[in-house]
């Protein structure tokens, strides 16, 4: 799916560009039995305090329910249509099964209309089937994997994010996750073959700061600008470098430091950790 740019007849609109949706079925508007109206907290919990920065306004926006489970096995499903969510930045695949029912499920690379998709403990290891990582042949790429069995995928489910399938030992497989650290799954947990669709999102040049507020993000200021009751590297004498190394509000340090707990359970799953950053100096010797 190539990238749309404009000719620049405004400030905004010379360094824009939007993607063509060319992939996208014409004419489909969403599927309303699978739509619904959500409350859009931003960045707020249950009880109105503040989770996440920055975030706020947007433009309104129906929320697709997608299937995350897959668990509806032994049944054919022909792909209706691609749809675009504003929710996420995949596509969906609108699935008609062959009983009538009809979801909605993330679209992996390749997927078209007219395609015919199936989950279960066994099938075809091909681009949309569904089926538990016992069953996937090693190497293959997949997307939406679960953690833990029947909980729904929650791995690789963003554009162009994929998982290897590496090895298999005992009760549990080895993937490479899309940031590179090297993780046990259960077998049992499920995952879609593929890698997911709309990969040139990344390639998009928002231009100008109002395209970024209708997705709902906030400007952001930094901490040395603020005082110093609201941020642990604000105040000071004009403009200072802070006096301390980068942080978060509660102090948590935001350029390198480790933030996970030692003792999580779910450490003796983690073989091998994601790369560092470019803010990271590596073979220093420091």
């Amino acid at each position: 799916m190539p990238v749309k740019v404009y000719k620049p007849t405004s400030a905004g609109r010379r360094n824009s560009s939007v993607l063509d949706f060319s992939h996208l079925t014409k004419g489909k508007r969403r599927e309303k039995g699978l739509t619904e109206r959500i409350a859009d907290k931003a960045g707020h919990d249950a009880l109105g305090h503040i989770t996440s920065r920055f975030r706020g306004g947007g433009a309104r926006k129906m929320y697709r329910k997608v299937d995350f489970l897959r668990n509806k096995d032994g049944v054919p499903a022909v792909v209706a249509a691609i749809e675009y969510d504003p929710n996420r930045t995949a596509d969906l695949a609108l699935l008609h099964y062959a009983d009538g029912e009809k979801r909605y499920v993330l679209a992996p690379k390749g997927l078209t209309v007219g395609m015919k998709v199936v989950s279960g403990e066994k099938c075809d290891p091909e681009v949309g089937n569904c089926m538990p990582l016992e069953s996937i042949p090693v190497g293959l790429q997949v997307h939406n994997v679960e953690m833990q069995p029947g909980r729904g995928g929650q791995i690789a489910r963003s554009a162009g994010s994929t998982c290897q399938l590496m090895a298999r030992d005992g009760d549990h497989a080895v993937l490479v996750m899309p940031s590179g650290e090297m993780r046990k799954v259960n077998i049992r947990c499920r995952a879609t073959l593929g890698e997911i669709g709309n990969a040139d999102w990344q390639n998009i040049r928002w231009g100008k700061a109002g395209r970024v507020r209708h997705l709902g993000r906030r400007p952001h200021n930094r901490g040395t600008a603020q005082n110093p009751v609201a941020h642990p590297m604000g105040g000071g004498e004009g403009r200072t470098g802070g006096g301390r190394h980068p942080c978060s509000p509660t102090g948590k340090l935001a350029k390198g430091g480790k933030t996970r707990r030692g003792k999580a359970r779910s450490n003796s799953y983690i073989l091998r950790r994601r790369p560092p950053g470019k803010h990271v100096a590596v073979g220093s010797g420091s």
